[in-house]
């Protein structure tokens, strides 16, 4: 079967690339053709083909690189032997994946010297229905007395929108829960008529059709529910009877919601649900689900020393191995989490892009309470980069987060002096240890011979 899959995939690439090949032979004829008249079917002009040529083109390459990232990911996924790096089938996806890393590792030099906000989370609340064993950012019931307000939060869209264009930044609603906040959607609405986009995490259990209702009026275009294991794991992990049943029928009610471009399952696997992974994915296909994120505990907020929920080397792998699998099967889009380095042996292969971590470069976010940052688990105090209640986030962000530009400041000399730390650069921001500077997760220490270089 996938010998099969292999051989159609490669006759699609070729198909593809020849596609491309004559649209680029046609264009160039038609531009060297010098005659006056020259005229198409329905009075269309010579540059209005040129153009509808050049549209095709575009669609060709896209189709094309699709195929392309398709064709690497069978190749890389075809290499087992990493003990043996003569091999010849692992030195050509060793070599392959070299080669895309060093793409990645330029990319983030060209973003140090020129950030591009790209991705803006907004951390709406730290108010939450749920009391989960490991939240990054310890949310509860009670509401932050510094909690921010709508009228700061549309001041700063509006600057935001000003200096670069709300259709060129997309906005991540998050929390806490973001539904507990009562004006979420008439800050939405007015983001929305500036232009920006937006979509939102949820716990899921706040979902009803009257929510349903507000984000198809105020054009929601993705969505990504927690689901961390079958109804009594779930309910156990998150701290909240019955929420098992509240997201199926949630899951339920998404299908019909016609803005929806992309509903997401994300399932932190940790000691407790390892075993269930297999369980979960067939409910998900049951369900018709066609994206799922799995991503492992990491030791921050109230999981940083849980021993009894973050994963050993042997649970990784487990988890890497399960992912590798599914990714192969192809019956649904199953990616790791974008945390973490994680060695040639498995970048590439569970998500579809190599390790980048954009805190500072093309993410940016603004807290519940107000304060100027990059990802939401990102929580030491001492990397706020200034607070929209009294500072403009458009100065903040092309003035300041030098720390996460020109410093660095994950890294150290064990670090430095490693064979990845080219493409590593200290791993991600939310799980270095600042103040004893050294990361709380770092996949080689934990992976040991599994994690190659």
């Amino acid at each position: 079967m996938l010998e099969e899959m292999k051989d159609e995939l490669n006759h699609d690439v070729k198909e593809f690339k020849n596609l491309k090949k004559q649209i680029k032979s046609l264009k160039k004829e038609v531009k060297e053709d010098e005659a006056s008249d020259f005229k198409l079917l329905d009075g269309e002009n010579k540059e209005d083909f040129v153009e509808a040529l050049s549209n095709a083109s575009d669609f060709v390459d896209s189709i094309s690189d699709y195929y392309e990232a398709l064709e690497r990911q069978q190749l890389y996924c075809s290499a087992h032997n990493y003990n043996d790096l003569d091999d010849k089938l692992t030195k050509k996806v060793v070599k392959a994946k070299k080669k895309d890393l060093d793409i990645t590792a330029d990319t983030v030099k060209e973003l140090i010297k020129h950030p591009v906000l790209s991705n803006l989370f907004l951390e709406v609340t730290l108010r939450c229905n749920a009391k989960c064993e490991h939240c990054g950012s310890s949310c509860g019931y009670k509401i932050p007395k510094d909690e921010i307000s709508a009228e700061d939060l549309k001041k700063t869209l509006l600057e935001i929108h000003e200096h670069y264009g709300a259709s060129n930044v997309f906005l991540t609603v998050t929390g806490g829960e973001p539904l507990m906040r009562k004006d979420l959607f008439d800050i939405m609405e007015y983001a929305v008529s500036l232009g920006f986009r937006w979509g939102m995490t949820t716990n899921g259990m706040l979902i009803n059709k009257r929510i349903i209702d507000e984000y198809r009026r105020t054009n929601m275009e993705s969505i990504s529910i927690s689901l961390d294991g079958l109804k009594e794991t779930h309910e156990s992990f998150r701290r909240v009877p019955g929420s098992f049943d509240k997201i199926m029928n949630a899951i339920d009610l998404l299908k019909d919601l016609e803005t929806l471009k992309s509903l997401q399952i994300t399932t932190v696997a940790n000691k407790k649900n390892l075993d269930e992974l297999e369980d979960i994915y067939q409910l998900l296909l049951e369900k018709g689900i066609k994206e799922w994120r799995v991503m492992c505990v990491d030791p921050i907020g109230r999981a940083y020393d849980n021993d009894g929920i973050l994963l050993d080397k042997e649970g990784l792998i487990k988890m890497f191995e399960f992912i590798r699998e599914k990714r192969l099967e192809g019956k649904m889009i199953v990616d790791y989490d974008c945390s973490h380095y994680l060695g040639l042996k498995y970048e590439q292969i569970l998500r579809d892009h190599s390790f980048i971590c954009g805190a500072g470069i093309f993410i940016g976010s603004i807290l519940a309470n107000g304060d100027i940052c990059v990802c939401p688990n990102v929580r030491d105090s001492s990397l706020v980069q200034g607070n929209i209640k009294t500072d403009s986030f458009v100065d903040t962000w092309e003035n300041k987060y030098e720390i996460f530009r020109k410093k660095r400041l994950t890294t150290n000399e064990k670090c430095k002096s490693c064979k990845s730390f080219k493409y590593c650069r200290g791993d991600s921001f939310h799980t270095w240890n600042y103040q004893e500077n050294k990361p709380n997760m770092c996949m080689k220490d934990i992976l040991c011979e599994q994690f190659v270089e």
